[in-house]
């Protein structure tokens, strides 16, 4: 038995044009995490995008999670993440407090700036302030659930917090857990400053650099006060398991590529590089481009993606284990899987795999 705890997450991927399509994958995902909950999946995760067609319809998370308490009994509902930036504080801490209470306490905090230039340009909010911005905007969306329905002031540039209380609370006190995405060493050390969890994944560098990564945050964790055992660390990994290997790569081999192509290119825009190896483009980016049996071969290699059969799945558990991770989110619906695939392969992951 894994000590980590197994999660799900989702993008929302729809790969087909049309209405019908859509509205189904939508149904799918839902199904698949009432599966989940009865399998015993910890949490399940939903990103936030924006105008990103095809590789994740996932604009309004908290809607879909709201759906998902109804029919659900003790998996924690996940926003990865929040883009805080796009809003008022206000209207995070209002949404986030009322999917809590509807879920009776079940709500994981996940927070983010987000990648997107374009998305800063349509929400009419400055790029290069991006940090700043979700900063303030963490912090007074923590202060508006700390004043526990008592009036809170703020102001800055961004938002105004006219001395007004906010409801509903949240079931959780003060709050829910708070979660910080980061894809860098700089937004994992920020993360350790205030104590926060983190939500990571290997798809950008790869399971070696990011335990180099992880390991950092733990100091920093501990050098700022807060007991690193006491904080959670989730990466999140397409992964698909099947009875062999052979089966696997033939089922889930092409859906894993179109994802991870997508992503790349919306997380690491085509100029970027790795702070500590600027003379090389990261992992993601270099498998991006390969032909797909040595992409598959580059991904596999560091975990950046697990496409294999019970044994093998153990083995990448083990890894991602001593990488300093305690919790695993699998993305197990990727790049468009038929959705009775990817409930089998979620059965025998929890029945199989972690036994």
């Amino acid at each position: 038995m894994t000590s980590l705890r197994i999660s799900l997450g989702y993008e929302l991927e729809v790969r087909g044009r049309s209405r019908e399509v859509e509205q189904q994958a939508f149904q799918n995902v839902i199904d698949q995490v009432v599966l989940g909950d009865s399998l015993g999946f910890d949490t399940a995760w939903f990103v936030e995008h924006h105008f990103t067609r095809g590789f994740s319809h996932s604009s309004a998370p908290d809607l879909v999670l709201a759906a998902i308490s109804q029919r659900t009994e003790r998996i924690h509902l996940g926003l990865g993440v929040v883009l805080l930036p796009f809003q008022s504080p206000i209207r995070t801490a209002e949404r986030v407090a009322t999917l809590d209470v509807l879920s009776g306490g079940r709500v994981e905090f996940g927070t983010g700036r987000g990648a997107s230039p374009l998305e800063y340009q349509a929400f009419q909010r400055p790029f290069e302030k991006s940090r700043q911005i979700w900063e303030d905007s963490l912090d007074t969306t923590l202060a508006i659930w700390r004043a526990d329905g008592e009036p809170v002031s703020r102001s800055n540039e961004f938002f105004e917090i006219p001395d007004v209380a906010v409801y509903p609370r949240p079931v959780q006190q003060p709050h829910p857990p708070v979660w910080v995405a980061s894809t860098s060493l700089e937004g994992y050390l920020a993360a350790a400053d205030h104590g926060y969890n983190l939500l990571g994944m290997t798809m950008v560098k790869g399971i070696d650099d990011v335990a180099a990564d992880i390991a950092q945050y733990k100091q920093r964790l501990a050098a700022a006060g807060f007991d690193p055992a006491s904080r959670r660390v989730a990466l999140m990994i397409p992964w698909y398991v099947a009875p062999t290997r052979d089966e696997a790569n033939d089922t889930a081999a092409d859906a894993v590529l179109w994802y991870i192509r997508r992503q790349v290119n919306l997380v690491t825009p085509p100029d970027y590089y790795d702070a500590r190896h600027a003379t090389h483009r990261v992992l993601g980016q270099l498998a991006a481009g390969m032909p797909p049996d040595e992409a598959m071969a580059t991904l596999r290699e560091h975990l950046m993606v697990v496409v294999d059969d019970v044994e093998g799945s153990r083995k990448a558990l083990a890894r991602i284990a001593e990488a300093g991770a305690t919790d695993l989110i699998i993305q197990a619906q990727v790049g468009g899987l038929a959705h009775d695939r990817v409930c089998d392969a979620m059965t025998l992951f929890m029945t199989e795999v972690i036994k």
